[in-house]
């Protein structure tokens, strides 16, 4: 165990306290009915909804997720991840209205109002099961992976300990607390996070055997096996480039489900665009979220990671400094970030261990909330008790917390490492993203066409996983996943039986998203039934060319922000002139 001092503990008790404390006072009156305990009232703000996301996507796997990139693949690597921000700017610009016009619970009310029969409500009831129980309990096990890593390298706890401590608090504070204690306790520990994040990275760089960022430069700079690996747009190897780059800009990001990252937004993202107060908070709140997600946060993580490379410059240094405490199977390139904080002084060790800690509950109790209110709203309510109360189903979604958790638990002990969580996830998620793109602006997507997506990705995902032997990389994998299982429900589309056309009409009338929807349109004015939309539809060429202003505005930014801190102040304002410039044409493109 680190030499923690009494000041260390202090400030952990204080962080962990104040947490619990602010979220079951402000979750007090959360349990009164369904809607208030999952979507707060539908009264949130967009500044507090997108700090949450932010928060919520600001675990313990994704320091770990980086370092491992880094590590492995230099900074470049980080493309596997930064290669989503389109698919969060086609969210801004032209779902975030569209699913806060819902006006339902969960995401998985859309089934039954685009969709119609038996086919919509088992799609409804399955997908609640398959995304809010067995899907999450893998998302939730690849942060407790973190958190157990965390816990081995920094306190000297075994993976049983790790996960037994973080997820007991974690459940209390989830169940008792609601989605309006999630969201302002996120509010707060985003900026702990923050806090913790940056320190981490100072000092790293303070340490005798970096000496700051010209140390660390000279570091890189004289060895020529880590030199490349300082810039985002340096790669290793041609692999690299197709894997990191080609491939996902290509195909990944709007091909591939990936939980934070959903072509066309999904789960606890939609979850909190339902909460807005209305449209524009639930566009601004995604908006901000994407921001910060990929131009405000990834450095000081980066930082760390490169200084790892410094001080563990290889898997054996790292697995000497910790193997004693963890499985071999789970000493990775990703336990070098842990090892990394170990570094820190008194004071500031113990706002880095509560700082991980806030991350890991603000990530957690989003989960738990979100799963538990799928089980309640569409499979409990929906197909078991339809009469059930308010507090019923909130007692539903509190048992169902704890289930998540034990089984999170289980899962979080096998798995080995974060990138290994990652790609899992990734390759169950192929090939299902153009659907989620498409059914929103084209009246002939259907229910089946989701059922073979959904089948044809999960069974893909399986040959790969098992086919212990398979000539194809990762990246080719992925690519073939995604073709086949788009060739599997691209043809229900024309072959399988079509939706039944009042459904349409109804969506069009409630909805009215634009698209590809003239033929439901004409068919209702020629029976005598003209629809009359109740808000006005999207210009969608406008929102296309608003969400790639947005990319290049972040993309800049981030580049901006890493030039700075290498000292390289001319390419930096270079780059942070070209972000304000896309900017600026996005505002002019957004006020037309």
């Amino acid at each position: 165990m680190l030499n923690m001092t009494v000041l260390d503990w202090g400030i952990i008790a204080v962080v962990f306290s104040t947490t619990m404390i602010l979220g079951i006072v402000v979750g007090f009156r959360s349990g009164k009915n369904q809607e208030s305990f999952f979507l707060g009232g539908r009264s949130l703000p967009w500044w507090l909804l997108g700090t949450s996301m932010v928060a919520t996507t600001f675990s313990t796997d994704t320091p770990n997720l980086v370092t491992d990139l880094v590590r492995q693949h230099g900074v470049f690597g980080n493309w596997a991840w930064w290669c989503f921000l389109p698919t969060g700017m086609t969210t801004v610009f032209l779902y975030a209205k569209l699913w806060r016009r819902l006006g339902a619970v969960t995401d998985m009310e859309f089934y039954e109002m685009r969709y119609s029969g038996k086919a919509a409500a088992f799609l409804r009831g399955f997908r609640a099961v398959y995304l809010g129980i067995f899907f999450n309990i893998m998302t939730i096990a690849a942060v407790s992976l973190a958190a157990v890593k965390i816990g081995g390298a920094m306190l000297g706890l075994t993976p049983v300990q790790s996960v037994f401590y973080a997820m007991l608090a974690t459940v209390v504070f989830t169940s008792i607390g609601g989605f309006k204690g999630v969201i302002f306790t996120d509010f707060f520990l985003f900026f702990l996070s923050m806090v913790g994040a940056v320190a981490a990275a100072v000092f790293s760089l303070r340490l005798p055997e970096i000496g700051g960022v010209a140390g660390l430069l000279r570091s890189f700079s004289s060895r020529p096996e880590l030199a490349w690996r300082l810039s985002p747009v340096s790669w290793g190897s041609t692999d690299d480039l197709i894997a990191f780059v080609i491939v996902p800009f290509a195909i990944t990001w709007w091909s591939i489900w990936y939980p934070g990252a959903e072509p066309g937004g999904g789960g606890f993202l939609v979850q909190r665009m339902m909460a807005a107060k209305n449209e524009n908070h639930a566009t601004a709140a995604v908006m901000f979220f994407n921001a910060a997600h990929y131009a405000l946060r990834p450095w000081p993580w980066i930082i760390v990671a490169l200084c790892s490379l410094v001080v563990y410059p290889d898997l054996a240094a790292v697995k000497a400094a910790v193997g004693h405490v963890l499985p071999e199977s789970q000493c990775g390139h990703d336990t070098a970030y842990s090892l990394m904080l170990s570094k820190m002084p008194a004071g500031w060790l113990g706002l880095m261990v509560a700082s991980l800690l806030a991350a890991y509950m603000s990530t957690l109790s989003t989960l738990l909330n979100w799963g538990s209110s799928y089980f309640s709203n569409d499979v409990w309510k929906r197909f078991w008790r339809p009469g059930a109360g308010g507090r019923e189903l909130v007692w539903c979604g509190r048992g169902v917390t704890l289930l998540l958790m034990a089984a999170s638990a289980l899962l979080a002990l096998r798995l080995e490492s974060a990138m290994q969580a990652f790609q899992l996830l990734l390759s169950i998620g192929a090939g299902t993203g153009l659907l989620f793109l498409l059914r929103w602006f084209w009246w002939r997507i259907n229910a089946s066409c989701e059922i073979a997506a959904m089948a044809a990705s999960f069974l893909w995902a399986c040959v790969f996983f098992f086919w212990k032997d398979c000539p194809l990389s990762s990246w080719q994998q992925m690519a073939v996943s995604v073709a086949l299982t788009t060739a599997c429900w691209l043809p229900f589309a024309w072959l399988g039986p079509r939706t039944d056309p009042e459904v349409l009409r109804s969506f069009c009338r409630k909805i009215n998203p634009g698209g590809a929807w003239k033929a439901v349109f004409d068919e209702a004015a020629r029976a005598g039934t003209p629809i009359i939309p109740e808000t006005p539809a999207q210009n969608i060429p406008r929102g296309l060319l608003c969400a790639l202003l947005g990319c290049f505005a972040v993309y800049f930014a981030l580049f901006s922000t890493g030039q700075f801190i290498y000292g390289h102040a001319l390419s930096g304002t270079l780059c942070a002139l070209f972000s304000l410039a896309a900017a600026l044409l996005l505002l002019r493109a957004c006020s037309r």
